[in-house]
């Protein structure tokens, strides 16, 4: 059963994160289509990460035999007060050791301690520059070793030695793109809020359930301030927050609510008073997570990328190449489903489209669906456009009976013809993958009014199929829209290569801060988030 649209879609919080996607994959070399899990297992982590020490005796081979302490404390002293601020970046202080190597530094004297204090330094540093440019949890978007995308981290931290250079060694081992500094930046600011307000008690109840402008609210003055704090509601606007639940108030609620991806209603109901719950704390941690996971992102071409956001259903297309940051496009996605069948994320390679394309019925969605919806209707292959065909390809015209004793011997496979009920749309975006995971459009176009759509098998369904196929083929003499239009009308299946390929992003992020310096917050469907934090917990 479909669920009723909400009134309101968030569009503008989100169409200003465009812009957030093209500084995360702007300016880069080249990178291969590679599958990346969400969150990598910790065991197989615990296997691949950096060894500093391994690192160290590299550092150390060239000598000399003091790297840190050769010239009184001061160099080390550096490095102490270095190491302090990873919480900067989402990193804990406590990972390298910083209070222990603190102590020892001062009460090292004799030659042995001071070399052993010194190799542990180096060690540390190494360990902490390897977790800024890579991460701290294994990912497959890089390699483990400490000298992945032509970054050594022994000859980084070598060259900040002998230059002096060890705050400008540490800055630059971080992600260089604007994103990553502005979510740092949100990262300190909420965690100022979470200080100034430790206290964050859930807001009274709506009654009604929902309440429209005009209503009374026994919350308003707690509501008030709370938007206020958020940055939602100015600190001078005139609204009064003992009159009820104001114009002004849900006005400032619609702001909120374009900021953590739900319907820019300015209605108070349970789902924006439940995120008005979510404390300042747990925002800090989300924004530290997404540092972490921009850390996993390898370069990526210059040109035109398509960018998809899992948890917050959006889709952004970029030319690196032109000169304004904004998004060329940008549209509604459907995602594969939390229960069964998540999106994964990875980097693919989109190189050809298909107009009018047949839907070949995966193995698992044949054998769990299409099978037992035949079994108990002998008509449903018929009634949706569907066709057997064997093993040499070719089309079988078999009796229900037969048809479906062919597909439980595995003797033949399901296919959807081209036409208004193919579930593939009118347009496929094909990225060759392991996983089979691809971009299309879709017949069942009103899914898009949902506010959680997180509905599909897996694959990715575009709400704009015509205005990305315009985008990917990148040839307007060709290819305008007239073209794309009338290819995508009613007629055999017809297959475009792409004349360069299409880079495709995908990402998983529940914190981001866009271009005008607004945190946007999206739900964690995948439970991503507790898994990473899982994760980061056993380093």
């Amino acid at each position: 059963m479909i669920a009723k649209p909400h009134r309101r879609r968030p569009l503008l919080a989100l169409q200003r994160a465009g812009a957030i996607l093209f500084f995360l994959i702007h300016a880069c070399a080249s990178a291969a289509a590679v599958p990346a899990t969400s969150v990598p297992d910790a065991r197989r982590d615990a296997q691949a990460s950096t060894d500093a020490r391994q690192l160290a005796a590299r550092l150390y081979a060239a000598g000399p035999a003091l790297l840190w302490l050769g010239e009184g404390p001061a160099r080390a002293r550096l490095a102490l007060r270095l190491l302090g601020k990873a919480h900067e970046h989402g990193l804990d202080s406590s990972r390298y050791g910083l209070d222990a190597l603190a102590r020892r530094l001062e009460g090292a004297h004799d030659e042995a301690s001071l070399a052993a204090l010194d190799r542990d330094l180096s060690a540390a540093m190494l360990q902490y520059l390897a977790d800024l440019r890579f991460g701290r949890v294994a990912s497959a978007y890089r390699d483990a070793t400490g000298t992945a995308g032509g970054f050594d981290v022994v000859e980084h931290l070598r060259r900040a030695l002998a230059d002096g250079g060890m705050e400008d060694a540490v800055e630059s081992a971080a992600p260089g793109i604007p994103l990553y500094g502005r979510v740092k930046s949100m990262l300190a600011h909420y965690r100022h809020l979470a200080s100034v307000a430790p206290d964050w008690p859930a807001l009274p109840p709506a009654v009604p359930a929902a309440l429209e402008p005009g209503d009374a609210y026994a919350g308003s003055a707690q509501l008030c301030e709370r938007l206020r704090l958020l940055g939602d509601l100015e600190r001078q606007a005139p609204a009064s927050c003992e009159d009820g639940y104001t114009a002004i108030l849900a006005g400032a609620v619609r702001r909120f609510q374009a900021r953590h991806g739900l319907a820019e209603d300015g209605v108070l109901g349970p789902a924006t008073l439940a995120a008005l719950a979510v404390p300042p704390a747990h925002r800090a941690a989300q924004l530290a997570l997404t540092l972490e996971r921009l850390r996993w992102l390898p370069p990526l071409p210059p040109g035109r990328i398509v960018a998809v956001n899992v948890p917050a259903y959006r889709l952004w297309a970029f030319d690196t190449n032109a000169a304004s940051p904004e998004p060329m496009l940008e549209m509604r996605v459907i995602v594969g489903t939390a229960a069964r069948t998540p999106t994964p994320l990875f980097i693919g390679q989109m190189r050809y489209l298909e107009f009018n394309p047949y839907w070949n019925v995966p193995p698992s969605i044949q054998s769990n669906e299409i099978v037992p919806k035949l079994a108990h209707d002998p008509a449903y292959l018929v009634r949706n456009d569907m066709e057997l065909v064997g093993t040499d390809g070719k089309v079988l015209q078999l009796a229900p009976a037969e048809a479906l004793a062919r597909l439980r011997r595995g003797q033949a496979r399901v296919r959807q013809r081209p036409g208004p009920r193919n579930v593939l749309g009118e347009l496929k975006f094909a990225m060759p993958n392991p996983m089979n995971i691809y971009l299309h459009s879709t017949s069942s176009k009103e899914l898009f009014d949902r506010s959680r759509r997180d509905l599909s098998h897996g694959c990715i369904r575009v709400a704009r199929p015509a205005d990305l196929a315009q985008f990917v083929l990148a040839d307007p003499r060709r290819w305008d829209a007239a073209a794309v239009a009338r290819a995508m009308l009613p007629g055999p299946m017809r297959t475009v290569t792409l004349a360069r390929p299409v880079p495709v992003v995908l990402f998983y992020a529940t914190a981001l801060v866009d271009r005008h310096g607004q945190a946007l917050f999206a739900q964690d469907i995948y439970r991503q988030d507790a898994a990473l934090m899982r994760a980061l917990r056993m380093r």
